[in-house]
């Protein structure tokens, strides 16, 4: 073949077309080669590493005490393996929390073996992930509500209202759902309020009971559940929210031997009687939110609002977060006094004010300013890295408020050495907490910061006058 043949030949096989290569939609996902655990490799490292929802009501225990839904499950397929093994070496389960929507994310880049979410779980196109057989079958949503307030019973009544939705909620498909029929008929659509990433679907039914928020849509297992804690919920069960899903726990798609011994034990596995017996007598026991912004509330904040605002400006801080733990220390009323010590509306002793040069607390300018330079000196000397974002930030200064900045500190350096991220406390260094100290100072974070979201979704009609001197430039 002649050389002007040969260019003339590779001309035309560059115009001809290449094989088709398919691409996820979506970002791409960076899954390393070699990732993939199947059971015999599983067995050989000895430890079966499950991504689980981070939500307090999926996974974790409490001083020993199991409190998530998938926890007994979990353990008992540890156990079932762990009878099945012919070498007679034992495998342990390493729970990773996760949030909701990364979870099958985090499957498919091998950061874990298994995913047991607790809630309805849909994989999206393209993830290459398989479900086990059903862990529930034909789960309905519900429609909650707090109890004395208008009841549904038609979905075009809920047209215009607002939902308020934890991240990755499956109830998001089903009110596109809705507004595509109130849509037909010329009325409002349904709005979703994407509640901060702080608060997992037990925190949205706890600030519902409070009437922060008033209106959610959870599982119908979930709502049963937690309407035994919080007991001012009401379900809507005439309302139809979709159609009923089936729940599951997930595993890469070529870890096939995982998924039939998946299987094999949900065939024989039943709960035991007393599961959520741990969950009733812990939870029943902690403190609910309230509705910090009632008109006798509100008032009080507006009288308290120019010292709150004053100190908070002067520590770099955001003035809501003084009103938020003001609000769970003393229910905004200067006057608080405890037999223990703490004293006034930040219940702060005088040992804690005396350590930032406040000798005076018994008013109310210096019992502020003494709260308010203590939460600055505990974020000054133990939280000032930049690796922590301010919400974060604020949580562990708060854990710190309530327990002492050293042991918060031991619970981040536990969660490093376990694998959880160091820098958050919100489903990670305080599932170190719930597990040494009990629930107590994750309750009080949590309600802090509750109350602190709860005030910033008002924040336009709490600062009447920034508002106006805006106006006025």
């Amino acid at each position: 073949m002649t050389r002007p043949q040969v260019l003339l030949l590779l001309c035309c096989s560059l115009l001809l077309p290449m094989p088709a290569e398919a691409r996820l939609p979506g970002p791409v996902q960076a899954v390393a080669p070699g990732t993939v655990r199947d059971l015999a490799q599983i067995r050989s490292s000895r430890v079966l590493k499950v991504l689980v929802n981070q939500s307090r009501n999926s996974s974790g225990e409490v001083q020993g005490q199991p409190i998530g839904v998938e926890y007994h499950r979990l353990r008992a397929f540890e156990q079932y393996l762990n009878g099945h093994a012919r070498d007679g070496q034992e495998i342990t389960l390493k729970i990773i929390p996760k949030a909701k929507d990364q979870l099958l994310g985090a499957l498919q880049r091998g950061e874990g073996d298994l995913v047991a979410p607790g809630e309805l779980l849909e994989p999206q196109a393209g993830q290459a992930v398989s479900a086990s057989n059903p862990i529930r079958t034909d789960v309905p949503l519900l429609l909650v509500g707090i109890k004395g307030e208008k009841r549904y019973t038609r979905v075009e009544q809920l047209s215009g209202k607002t939902l308020a939705l934890p991240n990755g909620s499956a109830a998001g498909d089903a009110v596109s759902q809705i507004n595509q029929k109130l849509a037909l008929h010329k009325l409002p659509p349904v709005k979703i309020e994407w509640v901060d990433p702080t608060l997992a679907v037990e925190d949205v039914l706890e600030m519902v009971q409070g009437g922060i928020f008033h209106l959610t849509i959870v599982e119908q297992p979930i709502a049963e559940r937690w309407g035994k804690i919080l007991p001012k919920l009401r379900f809507d069960r005439q309302l139809l929210i979709g159609e009923p899903s089936d729940e599951f726990w997930f595993v890469r798609r070529d870890a096939a031997m995982l998924r039939a011994s998946i299987d094999r034990f949900l065939a024989t596995y039943k709960a035991p009687s007393n599961e959520d017996a741990a969950f009733l007598r812990i939870y029943r026991r902690l403190y609910q939110v309230h509705y910090p912004l009632a008109r006798a509330n509100r008032q009080r904040l507006e009288k308290l609002r120019p010292v709150l605002q004053k100190h908070a400006q002067a520590q770099g801080m955001d003035w809501l977060n003084l009103a938020a733990l003001a609000f769970k220390e003393s229910a905004l009323q200067p006057n608080a006094r405890s037999g223990s010590g703490p004293t006034g509306l930040m219940q702060i002793t005088p040992s804690a004010a005396q350590r930032v040069g406040v000798n005076d607390i018994r008013n109310l300018d210096g019992n502020v300013l003494a709260g308010a330079k203590y939460l600055a000196m505990i974020r000054r000397k133990f939280f000032a890295s930049p690796k922590l974002n301010e919400r974060e930030r604020m949580a562990f200064v708060l854990a710190a408020y309530n327990m002492g900045p050293e042991r918060v500190q031991g619970m981040r350096a536990e969660a490093r050495r376990r694998g959880l991220n160091p820098n958050q406390w919100f489903f990670q260094v305080e599932r170190i907490a719930m597990e040494q100290v009990g629930m107590g100072a994750v309750s009080y974070v949590n309600s802090v910061n509750k109350y602190y979201l709860a005030f910033d979704r008002e924040r336009e009609s709490l600062e009447p006058q920034e508002r106006e001197v805006v106006s006025r430039k």
